[in-house]
Formats: structure tokens, sequence, C-alpha cells
């Protein structure tokens, strides 16, 4: 090697050594057979010796010996050897065109970056769009304790709950004249993410911080290991279910499943900085304001019409509240979800994804910013999340609020209180998995067929031969459902067969084909869609005869209380979708 090309070597942009894989659809590290493998670019923080900090932190990889030589890693898709004159896994230039990246933007990955707590969804999908350098920035990932409030972490096939909380703990430079001054860092803005268990649509609830609830008692686990149960407290803000009384998010988690039925899988949490360091290192986003605002309190000054924020100006955009709507929290709550569309939108229809450069950026920032529960503590987990928060389509994503009320006891209205009718109707919708849009979840052939199981001759209800499982209800509901069919129905070939195996969200009553009759007469009996009829096999009463098999889900809620889930929202729920532009008002 002569010395220019020494200097070439030696002064290589990182952003370079990343190409494109033509098999998988991904940018991947590529180094020179002959060099040795440096660090990944980019600040790493040194280790803690306190136990606090060590606490809970995945450990970074062992790096290799000064000197050794490293062969470049091979992944699935790559030629042995690539042709001479390429590097390995770059794929062929078009003729006239100059450069080392393809021309055509790969199609086969298509991940939709998040914010949410006010960033926490990006900083979560940053963690997918750099995960090949997620195991280098462990060091920058803190975790906590879920205290045994979560389900126990996502699947890949079910449904995900994701609960993201953004505080108003101060941390970092320039945060002084934000928040509280001595808050320990409270619920300031929550959101809880559900995404379909078919990937195709999510809905991001947002929960007003001055909502009325009862927070309940919290296990919790301390910086010493040992564990103390903080009491609980009726009738206080949702934001004092963190950092209160020395509430972690995990109270938090168990404040979010008392008031909406509905238990996270995971919670991540971000504070001032996130919004700062990450809308830098996108490049601002474009937000739209109807009328202009001057705003002394969160320092954002900008007249009406549209403008890119970044940094100290995007974190006073999404703390506005008093210039915008009615002055609450409800309406900083409007102009955050706008700020969050338009952040997935910036990013979704820039070159982000593609360029490594970019991710790295976003990697290093995100990481800084982020804190997860226990069960997402690893680079895989972070990885497995969001590829599947990748298969969403930002039109499909909806945002809302909690529908709530003023607080009726107060002269001076303060805080807000639950609209329970609606509230309920939200709650179950997200329970049962209804996309908040319209949004074509299966083919036509595959609904006439679901349809069709409703369809056709009922048995008589005396012919029908049932057991009966709890597989999620409340206790007794097994035995309940069961007097109430053989007393009230005539279903007299039923029986209490006890406890499911596993829990379920929704009821179901799996049959084989000839009780498809029985099936029928069942679900017209119960109320059951055709979406919770099972074909498939009979299995053995008491008596050794066939019987069908009813699993009463986390849905049952009484018997004689029909079963069948809405199957899409009502008009009348306020909401907006990430793929709209909306100006704050």
């Amino acid at each position: 090697m002569d010395a220019q090309s020494r200097g070439r070597a030696e002064n290589i942009d990182p952003a370079d050594q990343w190409v494109l894989n033509p098999d998988t659809g991904e940018y991947e590290l590529r180094l020179a057979p002959s060099a040795p493998q440096s660090p990944v670019p980019g600040p790493r923080r040194a280790r803690s010796s306190g136990a606090g900090r060590a606490r809970g932190r995945t450990a970074a990889p062992e790096r290799e010996a000064p000197g050794r030589e490293v062969p470049p890693r091979r992944r699935r898709g790559t030629p042995e050897e690539p042709p001479p004159g390429r590097r390995r896994g770059t794929p062929e230039e078009p003729p006239g065109r100059r450069g080392r990246r393809p021309a055509k933007k790969p199609k086969a990955k298509k991940v939709l970056l998040w914010t949410g707590g006010t960033m926490a969804f990006v900083v979560l999908a940053t963690g997918a769009a750099g995960y090949l350098y997620l195991e280098h920035l462990n060091d920058n990932i803190t975790s906590v304790s879920d205290d045994g409030a979560s389900t126990g972490g996502f699947s890949k096939d079910k449904a995900i709950n994701i609960l993201v909380i953004g505080t108003d703990k101060r941390t970092g430079s320039g945060n002084e004249s934000y928040g509280d001054k001595n808050s320990a860092g409270h619920a300031d803005t929550t959101i809880l993410l559900h995404v379909s268990k078919d990937r195709t649509n999510a809905t991001a609830l947002s929960i007003p911080r001055d909502l009325i609830v009862d927070v309940p008692d919290c296990p919790t686990q301390q910086e010493d290991g040992t564990d103390k149960v903080i009491p609980g407290s009726l009738g206080v803000r949702f934001n004092e279910s963190l950092g209160q009384s020395g509430r972690t998010p995990s109270c938090t988690m168990r404040t979010v499943t008392e008031l909406t039925g509905i238990k996270p899988d995971n919670f991540i949490v971000a504070d001032f900085n996130a919004v700062k360091t990450l809308t830098s290192a996108v490049g601002g986003v474009e937000v739209c304001l109807a009328k202009d605002i001057d705003d002394d309190k969160s320092h954002l000054k900008l007249p009406a019409g549209t403008h890119t924020i970044e940094g100290e100006q995007a974190l006073a955009f999404v703390r506005t509240r008093y210039s915008v709507g009615s002055g609450g929290d409800l309406s900083r709550i409007g102009l955050q979800q706008q700020f969050l569309s338009a952040l997935m939108r910036k990013l979704k229809s820039n070159d982000t994804l593609t360029s490594p450069s970019k991710m790295i950026k976003l990697a290093e920032a995100g990481t800084k910013a982020l804190t997860v529960d226990s069960q997402l503590d690893s680079i895989n987990k972070l990885k497995d999340l969001g590829l599947e928060l990748g298969k969403l389509n930002v039109k499909n994503l909806t945002f809302t609020t909690v529908p709530v009320v003023d607080n009726p006891t107060e002269a001076v209205k303060a805080t807000v209180v639950l609209d329970e009718s609606q509230a309920a109707e939200v709650f179950g919708l997200i329970k049962n998995d209804v996309s908040f849009t319209e949004v074509k979840q299966q083919k036509k052939k595959e609904k006439a067929a679901v349809a069709a199981r409703l369809k056709g001759e009922k048995a008589p209800a005396s012919e029908v031969r049932v057991r009966i499982l709890n597989g999620g209800a409340e206790g007794g509901s097994a035995q309940e459902m069961l007097n109430w069919l053989q007393v009230e129905q005539g279903v007299t070939k039923s029986e209490n067969a006890g406890n499911a195996p596993e829990n379920l969200k929704r009821t179901t009553l799996e049959y084989a084909p000839d009780q498809a009759a029985q099936a029928r007469r069942l679900a017209d009996l119960l109320g059951l869609s055709g979406s919770a009829m099972k074909p498939g096999e009979s299995v053995t009463n008491s008596q050794g005869l066939p019987a069908m098999t009813l699993t009463l889900g986390e849905d049952f809620e009484g018997a004689g209380t029909p079963l069948t889930p809405p199957d899409k929202a009502p008009d009348d729920i306020k909401k907006s979708t990430a793929d709209k532009v909306e100006c704050a008002e």
C-alpha cells in the first residue's frame, strides 16, 4: 500500500463503511479484509463503579486486543469474495453513475421512527434503526425494574402495548429553567402505544397528566436491591404516579392498568434532553401554526405559518400550552401530537433511514436519553421491537386522548375526570385490537369465511355439548356461565372444566367440523362474533363424549352480556392520523 492509499484508509468516513446488501435490503458495516477492526465511532460513557449505575445495564462487548487482525463480519446473503474493484456487499453501479452507494433506496425495510413521552417513540425506534451500533452503545442505556407490573415483555405473535413516558426531570445542561426545580421526574407526558397483532395499525393514546386517578400500592425495587411497597393514593393527579414518594415507572404502569384495563408489555422513559438532541439529529422538524405564538412560560415565539424547529425551540414547542387552545394540558397534548406526526412524516420522507451517518447520530442521541424496563434491557429485544414497529404505515397510526370532562368538584377548573361512557368505549377498542383507522385487515375471501361461520342450521340448545374454561375472566366466571346456560338457556349438556392453560384477551369457542350447528347455536346465545369461533377439534368431556370448548377471556363481563366486540371506532371520538398536516390554533 502506498502512502496515498494509506492516507485514504486512515481517514475513512465511518458512514462510508456501511454498504447496502442487495439480498437483505439492509446497510451493513464492511471493513477492508486487511484492516484491523477499530472501535465504532461515537462517544462511549465510562463505566461507573457505583452499584446504582451498574445495576440494570447491559455489559458492553469486549474489545479486540490492540493490533489484532479481525476479518470482516459476513452476513447472510453476502458473497464469499467480492469481484475485483468492488467492496464486499456493494451492488453494481449503473453506467455513468459515480460513487459507491446505490441509486435506488431499499424497499425491503420500512422502519418507522417515533417519539413519545414527547420523544420516546423516536428514541425507541432509533434503537431499531441503529441496532448494529447498539451493541456498542450499551452503556448509554439505563434500565429499571418493572417490578412485576408488565406482562413480561412484548411478543412477536401478539398485539403490543408500550407505555412511553416523558418526565419533567431536569438533566443535562441548559434545562435549569424547565419544569419543577425539585421534581424527581413526574409523568409529565404519557402515551400508551398499542400496535395491532397483525401490525397493520397502531393507536397512540395520550393520558392527561391532570387526570384524577387512583394510584395503587406499588411494590418497588430500591437502589440497594431490596423491595418496598409504596402506598397508593386516591383521587390524585395522574402525573403523581411517577416520582412522588419514590414511585418509579412501574408504578405508572400499574396506574395505567388500573385506569384502562390494559396491562403494558414494556415502558420507555425520556426526559427534556431527548426532545433537544433528537430533533437536532434529524435536522429539525416542520410544524404549522394557525396564529402567532408568544408564550413567556415556554419561551416559544413564532409567527403564524410553517417553521422548522429543533433543539431548544423544539422543546419550547412541545411544552407550550398557555398560548394554544384553552390554555390547559389538553391543548398542549394536541400540540404534542401534531409535533409527533410532523416528526414521523419528516423521518419517513427523507433519507434518514438509508443514511448511515444519520443513523449513527440518532443512535447516539437516542440511547443517551432512554430508560427502559428490565424486560427490554437487551440489544436483541430493542432490535426485535423496532422491527415489529417498522411494519406499520404512518397513515394507520392514530393519535387520540383519553376522553375526559372538567372535574365537577372544582370551582376553578384545574383537573379533569374520566368521561366514563366514552372512555370505556376507547379502552374496549384498544383491548379488542380494533383499529381507529380504516385498514384492510383481511382479504375479502377471509372476511367472508369468518362471516360464514355464523350462517347455517343451528342445533337445539339441548343438544349443545360444551366444556367451559376460565381463561382470564374473574374468578368464578366459568361457574356463573354454566349456571346461566343450564338454568336460563337450556344448555344442559355443559360442564365447568376449571381454568384454561393460558389466558386469552378474547373469549373463544373451538369446535370440530361436525359440531358447527352446535357452535352456531351457542354463538347466538352468547353474542359471539364469527372471529371468536375457531374451527378445530373436539375434546372429550367428563362422560367420555365429544364436546366443544368455550374459553372465557379477559373480555368476559358476565353471563348474558353479549361478547361481540366493536369492529370499528365511532366517528365521534376525536382523533388524528400521523399522515395529516394540522396547524395548531
